[in-house]
């Protein structure tokens, strides 16, 4: 069993319960409230931004030049291509760009972006990599399922489309492959820390989707920054 097939073993139950969500089900049958989905989406959009940084420290610390294309690459990726999807579905569900621009950080999203943030200055290239793999693999995991189950008439189909098509498999593919590789020439200790990123990651992902299902926001009168 390769490692990445042992980190997905491991957290198959969390797995399980993120396709379980409400968030997702409802997305796949179309029933999402559009409430949910625009919380999703702006999230999402301070999300990628932060990923995209975390990605650009990755390949820095690479062990290759291969590596350093492949995740250089997927910085541009999470700024430009994805931040084009989500500028049509802003426009597609009224979202101003005042009202992006006004909208903080929500706590799950604060919580997963510092969590990348401080993993990817802090630690070493194979726990960067674990921890940034979560976003990767779970969710075009996900977006084969949706697909799978998803009605014929979507109002997400573009969402659905992007995260199950061949184009988005096959990166990931290339970031798993990426993980076993380091993985193979990684001490006992430093493949612990590498589960342990992985799990916080995936423990994220859920929470992240959860948070966007009930557009949870901070409390009032806590800090916002």
């Amino acid at each position: 069993m390769s490692f990445t097939q042992q980190l997905w073993q491991r957290n198959l139950d969390l797995y399980q319960n993120i396709l379980a969500l409400p968030f997702n089900q409802e997305m796949a049958q179309g029933t999402l409230s559009q409430a949910a989905f625009c919380h999703y989406i702006i999230q999402d959009a301070h999300y990628l931004e932060a990923y995209g940084r975390a990605l650009a420290v990755c390949a820095a610390k690479a062990y290759d030049a291969d590596e350093i294309i492949l995740f250089t690459e997927s910085a541009k990726v999470a700024i430009v291509v994805e931040r084009s999807l989500h500028d049509s579905f802003m426009q597609d569900f009224n979202i101003s760009k005042n009202e992006f621009d006004n909208t903080p950080l929500s706590l799950a999203c604060h919580h997963y972006t510092s969590f990348l943030t401080a993993t990817a200055w802090s630690e070493s290239y194979p726990v960067v990599l674990a921890a940034l793999l979560p976003c990767f693999w779970i969710y075009a995991e996900v977006g084969k399922d949706i697909v799978q189950n998803a009605a014929k008439v979507n109002p997400y189909q573009a969402w659905i489309d992007t995260y199950s098509g061949e184009e988005f498999t096959e990166a990931v593919q290339k970031v798993i492959a990426a993980v076993d590789r380091v993985a193979a020439r990684s001490d006992a200790d430093t493949l612990e820390k590498m589960h342990r990123a992985y799990t916080r990651g995936a423990e994220l992902e859920w929470l992240f989707w959860e948070s966007a299902y009930n557009s949870r926001t901070w409390p009032v009168g806590l800090n916002k920054a």
